[in-house]
């Protein structure tokens, strides 16, 4: 047998004892599962921004885990097994691949995505193009996946630079606002609008803000952690330092944390 098959009938068996005589799997359930497969994919999510590959293989098995899981509580209702989740993905890439399975030809990966979309809305005539973009993603990466979606029917900015042009007059009309108003809900909306437009321009430079940001937040954490330290090498709280000499320490940070 194939070694894949083995090691994935392996899992399976394991599911079976431990769903059957673990006091703790056993009591499982779908909805008692949500939260931890939420946190399993942050921690995939954070290995692979570390480009840590070791520990990829490592939260790829737990949510692999998660997965199987799942197919176990639903083949116990009657609801669906692990083929039934198998075959229907794999049908799936089928039809989303008519370029592999099929006749139609492709140029590059953006034409894919533009098939997809219409493949989709095509054997769904009732879906609506923004329907497959979950409502509990994180903010501004569900305005990058919207983005994503409608520019996947042909509802986009025909450049990036037309993008930066939209982010640019957003910018605007939020300055605009501030300058003329201190209404708290007319400045939120204005400061949205301009985060919505960056999300749309990351769609046309090839950047997820989302990871952009991670990236950013990681590379803010690590140097104003040099601050901190360089406060307790003084015999000080960070809280005590002047405005000059956290400056200072972070150009330090600078220097040393490039990343």
């Amino acid at each position: 047998m194939d070694e894949r098959l083995e090691a994935f009938k392996r899992l399976l068996d394991i599911m079976d004892k431990v769903r059957e005589g673990c006091p703790w799997d056993s009591t499982q359930t779908i909805e008692s599962l949500r939260h931890l497969t939420i946190e399993e994919t942050y921690e995939l999510s954070e290995a692979i921004l570390a480009e840590d590959l070791n520990e990829v293989k490592k939260e790829l098995g737990d949510l692999m885990l998660h997965l199987v899981f799942y197919a176990k509580i639903g083949s116990e209702k009657g609801a669906f097994d692990i083929t039934d989740v198998l075959n229907g993905i794999c049908d799936k890439m089928v039809v989303r691949h008519p370029h592999i399975f099929g006749d139609e030809k492709v140029e590059n990966a953006e034409q894919v995505e533009q098939n997809w979309e219409k493949i989709k809305l095509e054997r769904e005539h009732n879906r609506s193009v923004l329907g497959g973009v979950p409502q509990g993603l994180p903010s501004l990466l569900k305005a990058y996946r919207m983005h994503q979606k409608t520019a996947g029917v042909g509802f986009k900015w025909s450049s990036a630079e037309e993008a930066w042009n939209k982010v640019e007059e957003e910018k605007k009309e939020l300055f605009d606002e501030l300058r003329k108003s201190d209404n708290q809900d007319n400045i939120e909306a204005e400061y949205g609008d301009l985060l919505f437009a960056l999300a749309a321009y990351g769609v046309y430079i090839g950047v997820n803000p989302d990871d952009a940001l991670e990236k950013t937040n990681k590379k803010f954490k690590s140097r104003f952690s040099h601050v901190e330290q360089r406060a307790r090498e003084m015999g000080k709280g960070v809280q005590h330092l002047t405005l000059e000499e956290m400056i200072g320490f972070w150009k330090e940070a600078k220097e040393k944390i490039k990343d």
